[in-house]
Parts: structure tokens; C-alpha cells; sequence
């Protein structure tokens, strides 16, 4: 499986300027198999676009299967989130765009749970999840 960011689905379900990127990336990720949103996506995408019954429609409507996490998975994000926090104190890592513990649910689900991640933020999940594979929507 080929877990998804929410800034990916944002793009593709809210019509914006990296709607078309997004969805010729989605196209080629279910091609391969099965791509998959856990709850912290589905909880962003919802609260970017509004009702729940829509995204949860418009999701199976793409074919985007729902992806749980595992306690695994919440671990992870914990150690992650406690490296990042530690970084910040030591002057380490950029104040500027805060990263939040529902950052880390998602990297830690893709990395832990499923084979790639397609996102927009590389930069971040690279430094976080090194070994993870990333899949960046191209324009």
C-alpha cells in the first residue's frame, strides 16, 4: 500500500493549483495497488474542506482505501515528535513552519505501515523518515 499526505488530497479534491499533479499521481500510485489514508489525513482533509460525508465519498469515489494506525505506528511519532522538539532546543531544526504531532502520525504510518508516502513535503519526511520512499506530484 501507498499511504497519501493530506496536502496531496487538499490539492486534488479542493481544485487548486496542484490538482492536476496530484491526480496524475494518484492515477499512477493505484495503478500500481492499493493507496491508503489513515485517520490523521482523513481528519485534515475534512477539516480543510468541509463535510465529512463528502471527503468520505469523494475518497472511495477515487478508490483511497482507509488505512488505521497501528500502535506501532504511534510510537514512532512520539520518538519522532520528541527528536524533532529536541532539535528545536538545540537550534537544530527551523522554528518556521512547527511541525505537530499529526505530522509524525503520518510519516510514521507511511514508514511503518505501508511501502511510500505521496506527499508535497519531502524535505520534511526525508529528514524525519529517512528510508522512506516519497513520491513528490510533479507540475
Amino acid at each position: 500500500m501507498i499511504a497519501v499526505d493530506s496536502s496531496v488530497l487538499i490539492d486534488l479534491i479542493g481544485g487548486g493549483g496542484g490538482a492536476e499533479a496530484a491526480e496524475r499521481t494518484l492515477r499512477s500510485a493505484l495503478a500500481e495497488g492499493p493507496v491508503g489514508a489513515c485517520e490523521v489525513v482523513v481528519a485534515e482533509v475534512v477539516a480543510g474542506l468541509g463535510s465529512g460525508s463528502v471527503v468520505m465519498e469523494l475518497l472511495d469515489d477515487i478508490g483511497i482505501a482507509f488505512s488505521p494506525l497501528q500502535l506501532r505506528s504511534a510510537v514512532r511519532a512520539g520518538e519522532m515528535q520528541r527528536r524533532y522538539k529536541e532539535r528545536l532546543r538545540s537550534g537544530h531544526a527551523l522554528a518556521a513552519g512547527a511541525r505537530t504531532v499529526p505530522d509524525f502520525l503520518i510519516g510514521a504510518h507511511a514508514m511503518m505501515q505501508c511501502d511510500a508516502l505521496i506527499t508535497r513535503d519531502a524535505g520534511f519526511y526525508r529528514d524525519y523518515f529517512k528510508g522512506l520512499k516519497l513520491i513528490v506530484p510533479k507540475a
